[in-house]
């Protein structure tokens, strides 16, 4: 079983920078492709970024697509997401995902998702 633990949220200023870390234990995510959703007050949680387990690909939310970065450092099982030019809408609860497949296309889909953090509260304020 993989223990998934989010750090790195926060308040922060429109047009600001947040990074996420996840740090995940219990068994090494080398393996598995890993992701990042996010759920603010009143909706469904939706998928926000993706990495396959090898880092050669990568897939993102359009809203986010351009301003999100996500990578993974296996050797440390931990994966980032770096936040740059944050808006209001960006405010949320972001996940971390574990998925059930090397590829990261699956773990764009949360009934794909076999291994979920507790979540860290990211706060942009206008």
């Amino acid at each position: 079983q993989v223990q998934l633990v989010e750090s790195g949220g926060g308040l922060v200023q429109v047009g600001g920078s947040l990074r996420l870390s996840c740090a995940a234990s219990g068994r090494t995510i080398s393996t598995i492709g890993m992701g990042w959703f996010r759920q603010a007050p009143g909706t469904e949680r939706e998928f926000v970024a993706a990495i396959s387990w090898s880092s050669t690909t990568t897939y993102y939310a359009d809203s986010v697509k351009g301003r999100f970065t996500i990578s993974r450092d296996n050797a440390n099982n931990t994966v980032y997401l770096q936040m740059n030019s944050l808006k209001p809408e960006d405010t949320a609860v972001y996940y971390c995902a574990g998925g059930t497949s090397k590829l990261g296309i699956s773990t764009t889909q949360a009934k794909n998702i076999a291994h979920w953090g507790q979540g860290t509260q990211v706060t942009v304020s206008s």
